[in-house]
C-alpha cells in the first residue's frame, strides 16, 4: 500500500528502483555518499531514523557503520525493496508530516527526501521531535538555485553556449521533474525557508557544506561544478 499522495512517487517507483541499483545514482555514489558517511561514521550514534528511506539504501549504509536504523516512506513499493535487499531491517509506511515515534533518535536523517515534502514546516516539527536532546539532524538537500531552475534549466545561448537558466527564486513551488521513465514532484523554496524554519526550532547549525564531486565521468563532474546539485547541513537539538 502507499500513502495517499498524488507527488509520482508510486508510478515511479519501479524505474526509481532501477536507476539506483544497489549503488545509487551519481549523485549519491559520486558527491554525496562519503561526506554523508563521514557525518555518521565513529561519532557514537546509536540509533537512527531515516526519514524518506525510500528503498533502503542509506539505511544499509548506517547498519554498517553500526546505527541501529528505522526508515520511514510513504511509498509502498520502495519500502519492498528495502525489506527485501534488508529482511530483518525495521521500515515503515509513512510522512514525515504525520509520523509519531515512541521512542526518540540520536540521529535523525533526511537524504534528499525535504524536496519531496508538500507541508516542510510540518515535517521538519516532527524530525525535531524524532530527536533526543543534544540529537544531530543531517540533512543532505537540493540547492536552491538548482531547483527555482525548472522547466528551463539548462540552455544555449544564441551562441550555443549552455547556461543555466534561475528564475522566479523566491517563489516556493512545486514542479514535475521527468528523466528515465520517473516523473515525480519537488518543492522548490528559498534557502531562506529551510533556514528560518530550523532555527525557529531552536537547532544549531554545526556544519554546512556543498560537495565536490570525487570519482565519476569527468566531463559530468566539470558540468556539475558549474551548477552544484546538492548541500549538506547538520543540526543540533539543544541539549
Amino acid at each position: 500500500m502507499n500513502e495517499d499522495v498524488s507527488d509520482g512517487w508510486a508510478a515511479s517507483a519501479a524505474a526509481w528502483i532501477t536507476e539506483q541499483g544497489e549503488d545509487g545514482d551519481y549523485g549519491r555514489r559520486f558527491v554525496l555518499d562519503a561526506p554523508m558517511r563521514a557525518r555518521i561514521e565513529g561519532r557514537g550514534f546509536r540509533d537512527a531514523l531515516d526519514v524518506g528511506c525510500g528503498e533502503g539504501r542509506f539505511c544499509r549504509i548506517m547498519q554498517r557503520a553500526g546505527i541501529r536504523t528505522t526508515g520511514l516512506d510513504p511509498t509502498g513499493a520502495l519500502l519492498a525493496r528495502a525489506r527485501e535487499l534488508d529482511p530483518h531491517g525495521d521500515y515503515r509506511l509513512g510522512r514525515a508530516e504525520t509520523m509519531e515515534v515512541e521512542t526518540p533518535f540520536d540521529l535523525v536523517v533526511s537524504y534528499l527526501s525535504l524536496i519531496d515534502m508538500p507541508d516542510l514546516g510540518a515535517a521538519i516539527a516532527k524530525m525535531v521531535a524524532a530527536l533526543r536532546p543534544a540529537g544531530t539532524l543531517l540533512i543532505a538537500n537540493l540547492t536552491s538555485f538548482n531547483t527555482a531552475g525548472p522547466p528551463d534549466g539548462w540552455t544555449r545561448d544564441h551562441e550555443g553556449v549552455s547556461r543555466f537558466s534561475i528564475d522566479h527564486y523566491m517563489d516556493e513551488r512545486p514542479t514535475w521533474l521527468d528523466w528515465r521513465g520517473i516523473r515525480i514532484q519537488n518543492w522548490h523554496r528559498p534557502l531562506s525557508t529551510y533556514m528560518t524554519l530550523l532555527l525557529d526550532h531552536g537547532l544549531q547549525l554545526r556544519l554546512f557544506v556543498e560537495p565536490e564531486p570525487d570519482g565519476g565521468d569527468p566531463d559530468r563532474n566539470a558540468r556539475y561544478r558549474r551548477v552544484p546539485f546538492f548541500h549538506i547541513m547538520e543540526w543540533q537539538k539543544p541539549a
